[in-house]
């Protein structure tokens, strides 16, 4: 086992087991609690199409039995001590984490090591999951707000892994065999391939050694490398019978290790990331044309996506879309100094809040390592958001808005029009 201190005035530490499992801590004096989980780099993008959805099933059949403890026992042991474990998917990662009390960070390191070393997997459970899932799939369907992003996605990387919902389908769902499961876990859930995140009240030393110990029998290696992103932009439209208009409209944005990465969130943050934000004032406070607008940025490891929401009236529509296209024009000709330190301070004091939080601390570091290979230190983060100037913003707003748009609409949009030229205004 090999290890070094992170410089970040947090004493955030790393070591590597030898069987390659990375171990970060991130010791916090004045908390009663351990935040741990284990990061896997494995999620929708590393599924071939005949098998979408497959990191979030084995996500949900890890904690259905291992061949020391039931389902029920799982729940059970943890919230005997008051703990807290849960799981997502996203579009390039898996996570496992637990919450305790800091007298019980060995019983949650060792339930995370069961769950992903020897899950049993059992047929009748995985039936039993398979009509969850479907359930929650639907349910995603009948939610607008939620699906109208997953054509949002597909449309900006169409055949292709990241364009996938995190879902699947109810159809390859309902279909996925265990060997599936097991197959894809044993390609893809290699110590290589993970990272063990601990932050609260915790020693480095304590970590590690849980750990060694606790993953013994993980095999080394790595995931096979994703697919690369393509971007390509377009246009979904769905008219369906509700009572909002649920439109994004959005352009190929950056990846995390771009150079305009940071400018590229104050600018997100200055058009639609908050009450002040020039989307919120212009389209709600001044016209009143919808309830819900922001902006938002998704980045990835060599990408990402720059878009806007908004939930609206069918005859709003057509005026929202032309106001929209002008506040994305206004933003690329430049922005103010007020609003642009506004922005900044937004962006990190929401960083400097999240360091409360022992599950935020473990997040963020968990996505440094995959991401960077390293502990980020803050003080790096808050020098490179206030860097950031008013050329920058509207440079990076020109450099993503240049290019193909992507449009997603659901809902009673059959007679609008306003989408055939938010391309034009824009372009």
């Amino acid at each position: 086992m090999n290890g070094g201190d992170g410089d970040n005035g947090r004493n955030v530490r790393v070591s590597t087991l030898d069987n390659g499992l990375r171990v970060v801590s991130d010791p916090m004096a004045t908390v009663e609690t351990v935040s741990v989980g284990v990061w896997v780099e494995a999620g929708t993008r590393h599924e071939h199409p005949e098998i979408n959805g497959v990191s979030h099933l084995l996500e949900h059949m890890a904690f259905k039995g291992t061949g020391r403890r039931s389902a029920l026992e799982i729940a059970a042991e943890i919230e005997d001590v008051g703990g807290h474990l849960n799981a997502y998917t996203s579009r390039e990662s898996t996570a496992y984490f637990a919450k305790v009390l800091k007298e019980d960070t060995a019983l949650a390191v060792d339930i995370i090591a069961d769950i992903l070393q020897d899950s049993v997997m059992e047929a009748e459970e995985l039936e039993r999951e398979r009509s969850v899932i479907i359930q929650e799939i639907n349910q995603a369907l009948d939610t607008p707000d939620d699906v109208v992003f997953d054509h949002f996605q597909e449309t900006a990387y169409p055949d292709q892994p990241m364009g996938r919902p995190v879902l699947g389908t109810a159809e390859l769902v309902g279909a996925m065999e265990r060997d599936v499961i097991i197959d894809y876990m044993g390609r893809h859930y290699g110590a290589g391939s993970m990272i063990l995140v601990g932050a609260g009240r915790i020693e480095h030393e304590t970590l590690a050694a849980l750990a060694a110990d606790a993953f013994s029998g993980l095999s080394s290696g790595a995931a096979p490398a994703a697919e690369p992103t393509r971007y390509a932009g377009g246009d979904f439209r769905e008219n369906r019978d509700l009572e909002q208009a649920h439109v994004v409209l959005g352009f190929e944005g950056v990846s995390y290790e771009d150079s305009d990465f940071h400018a590229a969130s104050v600018l997100s943050t200055i058009l639609g990331g908050g009450m002040s934000s020039r989307l919120f004032q212009e389209v709600r406070e001044k016209r009143g044309l919808a309830y819900s607008v922001y902006s938002f940025l998704s980045c990835y490891r060599d990408g990402g996506l720059f878009g806007i929401y908004a939930g609206t009236g069918e005859r709003e529509t057509d005026e929202l879309i032309p106001v929209v296209a002008d506040e994305i024009l206004k933003v690329r000709d430049g922005v103010g100094e007020d609003e642009l330190a506004r922005a900044r301070a937004q962006i990190k004091s929401s960083i400097l809040m999240s360091l409360e939080s022992t599950s935020a601390r473990c997040e963020q570091l968990a996505r440094q390592m995959m991401v960077f290979g390293r502990p980020i230190p803050v003080a790096e983060t808050v020098a490179k958001i206030e860097a950031v100037d008013a050329a920058a913003v509207a440079a990076t707003a020109r450099r993503m808005t240049a290019g193909k748009p992507v449009l997603a609409a659901l809902g009673p949009i059959a007679g609008v029009e306003g989408f055939d030229s938010f391309a034009a205004r824009v372009g």
